[in-house]
């Protein structure tokens, strides 16, 4: 969808109103909310620490600016492990998704032409929103974006050739192949293309598989994909429209669930629901149960709600909006709704509050060290609504029995430099076919890969 001149131009001015509105306004929240004393750390695991609930006119803000990565940089990894770019120079990476023979799609896009919302509120947290997601410094942010580019490693030591594989998407997101079905997630629809072992390009014209609900708002506009073990079924994540329904309730019509799709007719229902903004959708390696990271709701306070990792089981009620981790009541949410909140299950795992979760990938293979093997890493994507930063790392959650088993540990850090600006976020990461693990970082503009280093590794730059 092409953009009108006429109503970029006011978008642009209306973002320049919200900058002067927050700069008006960040001061005076700041002041009133801190969260120095709470120790993060409690809410990682399956019985997180949730504090009481407070209330804003506006949350919390404290932004990262982008400055990117210099030249020589790159994020810093534990010992044992070592860490270099796979790709470079791209333009917003989402996701990646490894295919059978090791080629490596990576998912490019920027948020779709949305209607604007014309509440005061609503616009000063449209623009923290345009400006958390915003392009790094490296590779720029004016190139081409919404498409796919594939990476095939080089022979012999050779460096990885990339190569333009799909091309003019609508803010695509997830990726899901099942023989020669090729499955993406754009905003709007799931697409199907077909796909050959080998090929480098698609050229044939794409089908929709089903609709998605997109615009006008298209509040969480990422749709997660992954299909089910027998590859009869598709899961896709449709986030909610807004943060607790002040979009109106219509506007959340089959959207904070994860829908299961019928890959030969494109027939859906929804799968589990109340999931604010489910993301990183993957199979569970040993038990073959669909797992999601969760982004939870903001303006709570900088230390509510936790966002999680989860199973997510058929016909369960997670409790948006009307309650969070379980049920404890949201008491701005109405009509209430203790029906619903009678049905709401706690998820699996938190993550801490705000870190913004939207990576998902189970490790496997053994390529990694040990300790690395067998559970989840997730890409914490990071905060802005709390005064000290929370997230901007990738971290492994073990799991035992196909259940977390420990705290979380961080793997990738240095995503933040030393005054707080954002050198690159993590987005989607994936285990490619030597076990290594890939990051898309999409203000870094890198795709970065980490791998055993088989002695001492030093914390880069």
């Amino acid at each position: 969808m092409r953009s009108d001149p006429t109503e970029k131009a006011a978008n642009s001015v209306r973002r320049r109103v919200a900058a002067l509105a927050v700069a008006g306004v960040a001061a005076v929240v700041l002041t009133g909310a801190s969260d120095g004393q709470f120790d993060v750390s409690s809410q990682i695991g399956p019985n997180p620490k949730l504090p009481e609930p407070h209330q804003y006119l506006l949350p919390p803000m404290h932004l990262a600016p982008v400055v990117g990565w210099k030249k020589g940089e790159t994020p810093s990894v534990p010992a044992g492990l070592k860490i270099s770019a796979l790709a470079t120079g791209l333009q917003h990476p989402r996701t990646v998704y490894v295919l059978p023979n090791g080629d490596v799609l990576i998912v490019q896009s920027k948020g779709p032409n949305v209607e604007p919302i014309e509440r005061p509120k609503d616009l000063i947290m449209g623009w923290v929103e345009s400006f958390v997601t915003s392009s790094g410094g490296s590779g720029g942010s004016q190139g081409k974006s919404n498409r796919i580019t594939l990476v095939r490693e080089g022979a012999d030591g050779q460096p990885a050739q990339q190569s333009l594989f799909l091309d003019n998407l609508n803010s695509p997101f997830g990726v899901a192949l099942v023989g020669n079905d090729l499955y993406v997630a754009d905003t709007d629809a799931i697409m199907h293309y077909t796909y050959h072992t080998g090929d480098t390009k698609i050229t044939g014209p794409g089908t929709v598989l089903t609709p998605l609900p997109g615009g006008p708002i298209d509040h969480h506009w990422t749709k997660s994909l992954v299909a089910s073990p027998d590859g009869s079924k598709l899961y896709v994540g449709v986030g909610s429209n807004s943060n607790i329904t002040e979009n109106g309730i219509e506007a959340e019509k089959n959207r904070a669930a994860i829908w299961e799709v019928d890959r030969q007719t494109g027939a859906h229902r929804i799968f589990a629901s109340g999931l604010r903004n489910p993301n990183g959708l993957s199979i569970q390696p040993q038990t073959k149960a669909l797992w999601a990271v969760v982004n939870e709701r903001d303006e709570l306070g900088p230390d509510l709600v936790p966002d999680y990792l989860t199973s997510v089981k058929d016909g369960a009620f997670y409790g948006w909006p009307y309650s969070y981790y379980g049920q404890h009541v949201d008491p701005r949410v109405m009509p209430q709704r203790p029906d619903l909140v009678a049905k709401a299950i706690p998820p699996d795992y938190a993550l801490s509050s705000h870190v913004a979760p939207l990576g998902l990938a189970f490790s496997t293979g053994t390529s990694l060290p040990q300790k690395y093997q067998g559970g989840a890493f997730v890409g914490e994507h990071g905060s802005w609504d709390r005064d000290r930063f929370n997230g901007y790392k990738v971290v492994y959650v073990p799991f035992t029995n196909g259940q977390p088993s420990g705290k979380a540990e961080d793997v990738v850090t240095g995503f933040l430099d030393g005054k707080g600006n954002a050198r690159g976020r993590p987005v989607g990461v994936a285990i490619d076919k030597s076990g290594a693990l890939l990051i898309a970082d999409d203000v870094g503009n890198t795709v970065w890969r980490v791998t055993s280093d088989g002695g001492q590794s030093a914390p880069s730059q």
